[in-house]
């Protein structure tokens, strides 16, 4: 009975000893393997297996040592379906792809060995070993442009494990297929978790990539094709270069090539095909002699001389400019030259009676809007004219007074003669005609007649004064300071509406006149958005007397469209204070030349500030002027050099002017003068 007895024992005592051997060792694994199992789509690594949550070694394996795999990235590159991991050799190195091999052939072994019970262990396996095993593969990918796309561990992984699982699985064993479906729902949580991760890591690394493209400029290269230049400009000049003959005739060649290939390129896409070769042959050139003359600090002197030349010629070409834009805005174009004259031929015609305008009796009537307009420009005076009459609600209650010289007088008034505005009334007067305006009473035109003035004006050097702006001839003219003078002018009247002759007048302006200016004389625009629109600008805040009595960043204002109290001006004795500020400034020490300085000393604390919609300046010399300010705007200043009438002015605000000119007139094809591009 004990033989018996111990026969059993010693035979399940053998079973519990050596079946975990028989199991766990490839010996036996070999003649279990499947031709089936080498069309396995993963690769992994057994050197740990997951079992009850926990990762436990199989001291039963060789194990490989810690440097030959790297820490997993996350990352998850698969193939393509028709393709097994054993094709990965083509983009790496011999090690990697031996190591690949033998894990390959110890997971087939493995999956025989233990049988379809260890399949769900298996695929949950896949997500952390396949990471570790295709690491190898991340290196070599990046620069190799064949490698196989980064891909989520998702569905293509699960759906293969599936398909696998099921070929090794008994069709009768369900509780084992149960537990291996149970196990494969877990790894496809788990490796959806991981696909987010890598796919949001692939999109941060392709926003990156993005980044970086959109921060290579456009014109990258032609920057380089220019620095190139200034290297070369740079060897040609220095003694040690220039002792090599041969250097020098390949330097003077090769600059020669990059000019052409540069020529007027401005960007990247503009430059010839050929200019890449040229970029890369210069700087063989250039490298050549770097060797020859490699002193730095020559190089860097040089440079610092050459920088030095650049920004003085720069700063003469801006100062020539600026003089000749000046001189551009003071030139009369030939058409505007020739109108005037055609203009008077036709005047002297007409019989006395034909030479009045109609409507006088409006001249003097205080209930009526009056205009004040001082100019000698013809076509001007007749868009402010234009522009204002056709936004104007009644045109028959406004009334124009236009004051020119003695050139100018007859061609004016032979315009409005022959152009009428629509039951507007005009008038035009003779500044000559102004008996009481001479030198005794006004001491700024004494100013303008003295020889000192004139010289100002009329010295040869040019650009001897760098304040250019100020020694426009216009200045010597009576007509630019009669604004100061308006009582004098219109002795009947209570209000006037000042107007210069380069605005647009986009809406009805019959609502200034019933404004309440609360005791002051003059309505204006406030100008103080900008630093350099305060006094400090305009006044020369160093002598005492500007100092004492004004403060620096008062803010400033602009003349061009102004409603002026006629009867406050008399009572408050403006046109005294006016001139007592003229005989202090005989000597130009308290501001340069112009009407805008002495305006902002004779009405300072005198003005009432105008919504800024009712006058937009700087469209003649701001690009930059806003549309919807232009669109809201009252009226339109192109106050700058750059006139609407002048091919110099700026394009896109050419428009707002010239639509209220009449091109087809007579007069105007006569003396050729046509509408300019527009925007």
């Amino acid at each position: 009975m004990k033989m018996k007895l111990r026969k059993p024992v010693l035979f399940l005592l053998l079973v519990t000893v050596f079946a975990p051997i028989v199991l766990y060792t490839d010996t036996l694994g070999t003649y279990f393997t499947s031709p089936s199992s080498s069309r396995t789509e993963f690769i992994e690594d057994l050197s740990t297996f997951t079992f009850g949550g926990d990762v436990r070694p199989l001291n039963v394996l060789p194990q490989e040592s810690s440097t030959s795999l790297k820490e997993p990235r996350g990352d998850v590159y698969s193939e393509n379906s028709n393709h097994s991991l054993s094709n990965a050799p083509d983009t790496l190195s011999s090690e990697d792809a031996r190591k690949t091999r033998q894990l390959t052939e110890e997971s087939m072994k493995h999956q025989t060995a233990t049988g379809s019970s260890n399949d769900g262990v298996e695929v949950a396996m896949n997500g952390s070993h396949i990471s570790q095993v295709t690491d190898n593969l991340h290196e070599p990918q990046q620069t190799d442009k064949t490698s196989p796309k980064l891909v989520s561990a998702g569905k293509n992984e699960s759906i293969a494990m599936e398909t696998s699982s099921k070929k090794k699985t008994s069709p009768t064993d369900s509780n084992q297929t149960l537990d291996s479906t149970k196990t494969e729902t877990r790894h496809d949580q788990r490796t959806v978790q991981t696909s987010g991760k890598v796919v949001s890591g692939e999109t941060a690394r392709g926003k990156d990539e993005e980044r970086n493209a959109q921060i290579v400029p456009p014109d990258a290269r032609v920057r380089q094709l220019k620095d190139q230049l200034i290297r070369a400009k740079v060897y040609l000049s220095l003694s040690a270069t220039r002792s090599n003959p041969h250097f020098i005739r390949e330097l003077r060649l090769r600059i020669k090539e990059v000019l052409r290939a540069l020529g007027e390129a401005t960007k990247d896409s503009d430059l010839s095909r050929s200019a890449n070769e040229k970029l890369k042959a210069m700087e063989q050139t250039l490298a050549k002699g770097k060797q020859i003359q490699d002193d730095c600090a020559t190089i860097v002197k040089k440079l610092r001389a050459m920088l030095h030349s650049a920004e003085e010629q720069l700063r003469v070409h801006k100062k020539q400019t600026l003089y000749l834009t000046h001189l551009t805005a003071k030139t009369l174009p030939k058409g505007l030259h020739c109108l005037p004259l055609r203009l008077s031929t036709e005047y002297f015609k007409l019989n006395s009676s034909q030479q009045h305008f109609p409507h006088q009796e409006n001249l003097e009537n205080p209930k009526l809007y009056h205009y004040a307009l001082f100019s000698d420009n013809i076509l001007a005076a007749a868009v402010v004219v234009n522009s204002t009459v056709s936004h104007a609600k009644d045109p028959s209650k406004h009334v124009f007074h236009i004051v020119t010289d003695r050139l100018n007088f007859a061609a004016m008034r032979m315009w409005f003669l022959a152009n009428p505005p629509k039951y507007a009334t005009v008038d035009v007067q003779n500044v000559e005609e102004f008996t009481w305006l001479n030198s005794s009473y006004s001491p700024v035109l004494k100013q303008l007649n003295s020889q000192s003035m004139i010289d100002y004006y009329f010295r040869s050097r040019a650009d001897s004064d760098p304040n250019v702006k100020f020694r426009n001839p216009k200045y010597l003219s009576i007509m630019n300071h009669l604004r100061f003078y308006l009582p004098e002018i219109f002795p009947k009247l209570d209000k006037v509406l000042f107007l210069d002759d380069d605005i647009v007048v986009q809406k009805d302006l019959s609502g200034l006149w019933s404004l309440d200016l609360k005791g002051k004389v003059i309505g204006v625009v406030e100008t103080c958005g900008e630093s350099f629109h305060r006094f400090d600008r305009y006044l020369n805040f160093s002598n005492p007397l500007i100092s004492k009595n004004f403060d620096p960043r008062a803010c400033g204002w602009a003349f061009g469209m102004n409603i002026i109290d006629l009867n406050e001006w008399r009572r408050q004795n403006i046109t005294e204070v006016y001139h007592s500020w003229q005989n202090r400034n005989h000597e130009r020490q308290l501001w340069k030349l112009g009407t805008l300085p002495p305006g902002l000393i004779t009405f300072w604390k005198r003005t009432y500030a105008l919504d800024r919609s009712w006058h937009v300046l700087g469209l003649g010399y701001n690009p930059n002027v806003s549309q919807k300010d232009i669109q809201r705007a009252a009226v339109i200043h192109y106050n700058g050099n750059l006139k609407p009438w002048l091919e110099i002015s700026i394009p896109k605000f050419r428009d707002y002017w010239s639509k209220f000119v009449d091109y087809d007139q007579a007069f105007l094809r006569e003396c050729n003068i046509n509408k300019l591009g527009g925007s």
